[in-house]
């Protein structure tokens, strides 16, 4: 038997958003014994109906169905928690609505549309007391915990500089979004900046120790030109010549480099409208090694094995180190058997989520983390905008972060290996 099996009270809850991401959540939520799921919810009356039917035989079978989210909340009793998978500019709106009626919100990942909103955010649930966590699957990736486990353990030295990145090849996705009722293609044709960073930011800050003892201090990005998506635009959406005519904003590939008060760098880079394989281009450097995910290679000093000659240092394959230190955590879920969608990192992100509530326990991903990951989009549009200028992350916890604060324990923990 593995801790997976033993199940703890059972948490109600209700779903936002019932798309391409939301619909594979409910369908692995509704798995879990100690998960129901009271209420569904979408714009669309379709995946409504659909989520509806997929719920048909479970424990859940009696959920309700709704279009709007706060007439929900609002109608559905015994709500505890809500998980927001909607479209990227309603995450945090529909989050501090959760939080007026002491419900609790699970965020999907994605970039915040203000500051301002960010601000709202930590203002919200600290007066309200109502914690927040973002769903961020990549800080449960057996790979990244893996890292996580080398660099607690000193593998690495002492960290100086981490690299990583969401390169997806998105251009059909975005290019019919305006069919697919998809929200990215709006963000591309008006906006220009580090639309997507949590992926790769979320497990370097817990590497950093971002928001505990650091913190990220500034920034500056900048863009390349838009030419890929257009080109596409062109090329695939002879439907709609409105389209295939209008002047995408983001820039094909964003760089973002963010400076922290422990005096680590961060390279941040978003790359979705060209033709490319899928990275998230990891790459952790420190005083004793260095690691790269794209070639999956790695050099330890003292350790990888020297070349003679004037090139003594040489890549190794990092594999052995990926069983060797293989994340408690992961050790576990193999034994019960992964599931879920993104190489089994989902299921991980939401037991964090619901197993946080069952033990009234901090949040791994707590909401100034929420804050802060998040309002890196809004500050890569102003340094953008303004030719690459620096410019000042804010500081979410109002100098919390100077101070120990209470952290999750246990198999979920992201701020200290157990």
């Amino acid at each position: 038997m593995t801790p997976f099996t033993v199940p703890g009270r059972t948490i109600s809850l209700g779903i936002i958003g019932l798309g391409n991401r939301g619909y594979p959540q409910l369908r692995l939520l509704a798995e879990m014994p100690d998960v129901r799921i009271l209420a569904v919810c979408d714009v669309y009356e379709d995946r409504v109906q659909r989520a509806l039917s997929a719920l048909a035989g479970t424990h859940s079978a009696d959920a309700t169905g709704f279009t709007d989210a706060e007439k929900m909340m609002d109608l559905v009793d015994g709500m505890e928690a809500v998980v927001i998978m909607t479209s990227w500019e309603t995450h945090i709106p529909l989050a501090i609505e959760a939080m007026r009626r002491s419900i609790v919100p699970a965020l999907e990942v994605g970039g915040a549309s203000s500051l301002r909103e960010c601000w709202q955010l930590v203002e919200h649930s600290g007066r309200s007391g109502v914690p927040v966590m973002m769903l961020e699957n990549c800080c449960y990736g057996r790979e990244e915990l893996a890292i996580q486990n080398m660099v607690r353990q000193g593998v690495f030295g002492e960290l100086v500089h981490c690299r990583g990145a969401y390169e997806h090849d998105l251009r059909e996705e975005i290019g019919r979004g305006d069919i697919q009722r998809h929200y990215r293609q709006r963000h591309f044709l008006n906006r220009n900046g580090e639309l997507y960073p949590t992926h790769a930011l979320g497990p370097i800050a817990k590497l950093l120790g971002i928001n505990r003892g650091n913190r990220m201090v500034s920034l500056v990005s900048v863009a390349s030109k838009a030419a890929g998506l257009n080109a596409w635009l062109k090329e695939h959406r002879t439907d709609s010549p409105g389209l295939q005519q209008r002047r995408v904003n983001t820039g094909d590939v964003v760089t973002t480099i963010i400076a922290c008060a422990g005096g680590e760098t961060i390279l941040l880079t978003h790359d979705c409208t060209l033709p490319r394989p899928y990275s998230r281009g990891g790459r952790v450097q420190g005083t004793r090694g260095i690691w790269m995910e794209d070639n999956r290679s790695i050099y330890i000093e003292g350790r990888t094995p020297a070349r003679p000659g004037y090139w003594t240092h040489v890549w190794e394959r990092d594999a052995p180190y990926m069983a060797e230190y293989e994340h408690p955590l992961w050790k576990d879920y193999l034994e019960f058997g992964e599931r879920g969608g993104h190489g089994g990192m989902d299921y991980l992100v939401l037991r964090a989520f619901i197993e946080a509530l069952q033990q009234d326990a901090p949040f791994p991903i707590d909401v100034y983390d929420t804050a802060t990951w998040m309002s890196i989009t809004a500050l890569s549009e102003q340094s953008i905008a303004q030719g690459g200028a620096p410019v000042a992350i804010p500081d979410f916890t109002s100098g919390r972060w100077l101070s120990p604060r209470p952290a999750t324990t246990g198999r979920y923990a992201l701020d200290q290996l157990t």
